[in-house]
């Protein structure tokens, strides 16, 4: 039987995301050859593939006496998870040791009364995808930059979107990981100075940057890749024949206080990863795969009130 620290992990590297970085760092480092023991020990104890780099962060406070907490970060191909163990004042003991409060744990229907409260303030003139009346809204907090967000994208546009024409709208809602992806930002902003003067430009930037993501971070400097996402813009602004002037003021105007806004309303639902959905206020973290997303849809639909 595995482990729940094992299942954990097995978790957190299936259901695929981009989270925020997280600072383990606080009080004294580690000395180095507890490092490696500490290392060696989880690599054993819970079988914790050669693929998955562990590294541990400075000791902090713990409410346990003689013990600190240690903040262990497991990483695998740009996926990260963050496990807090207690480790002995004379560094001879590890301890794997949760503690929950209870009352801060939100049941999954309190989660969904929650943001359909905020709701009308987070999608209140946001482009909208399909129906405007359709019974199902699929929120979507996303990021331009984000790997997994792509793959969501891809997943909704166009097979899932076409089966379930006309019974859902699908509304993206900005969460950039400032932190971890430097032009996140940037696209948020200029998809907005799109979406100002027309709701199809947006969703024709949506899909071009969604599947060009690589191509346009591939110089890894955040300038560079801010330059061709302003190109893609102007592109798809000249397609749609949007006001240019209009549009190279917004852009030049740079405002970000509706993204900041946007990522501060998310933070009150407790996202903190991308792509997070929710579906009539179910939500739904990571890149999910199809049947699971479909699996909310239907039970939205079923749901519903009818007709």
């Amino acid at each position: 039987m595995r482990s729940l620290l094992t299942a954990a992990l097995s978790a957190a590297f299936l259901v695929a995301g981009c989270h925020a970085q997280q600072n383990p760092s606080a009080g004294p480092a580690v000395p180095a050859d507890v490092q490696k023991r500490v290392v060696e020990q989880l690599r054993q104890s819970f079988n914790v593939p050669p693929d998955v780099d562990i590294s541990l962060g400075a000791e902090k406070p713990s409410d346990f006496p003689k013990y600190q907490k240690l903040p262990v970060t497991f990483s695998r191909t740009g996926r990260t998870t963050t496990v807090d163990f207690l480790l002995s004042d004379d560094q001879k003991t590890l301890v794997r040791l949760e503690k929950y409060d209870l009352s801060k744990i939100k049941l999954p229907e309190e989660v969904a009364k929650d943001f359909i409260a905020k709701e009308p303030q987070l999608t209140a003139h946001r482009p909208v995808r399909g129906d405007a009346n359709a019974p199902v809204t699929i929120v979507n907090f996303d990021d331009f930059q984000c790997p997994f967000c792509s793959k969501m994208h891809q997943e909704l546009f166009p097979a899932l979107f076409d089966q379930y024409k006309g019974k859902v709208k699908i509304v993206y809602v900005d969460y950039p990981l400032i932190a971890i992806h430097p032009w996140a930002l940037h696209a948020a902003v200029d998809a907005n100075c799109l979406a100002a003067q027309n709701n199809d430009a947006y969703w024709d930037f949506a899909d071009r940057v969604h599947s060009s993501q690589q191509s346009i971070g591939a110089s890894h400097d955040a300038k560079t890749a801010e330059t061709e996402v302003d190109k893609i813009t102007r592109e798809i602004a000249g397609n749609h024949k949007l006001d240019s002037p209009k549009l190279d003021a917004c852009l030049a105007k740079n405002d970000k206080a509706a993204v900041e806004k946007s990522i501060a309303t998310g933070d009150t639902l407790g996202v903190d990863s991308t792509p997070t959905l929710f579906v009539n206020g179910t939500k739904l973290e990571g890149a999910q795969p199809p049947e699971v997303v479909k699996q909310a849809i239907d039970n939205a639909l079923k749901a519903a009130p009818a007709k």
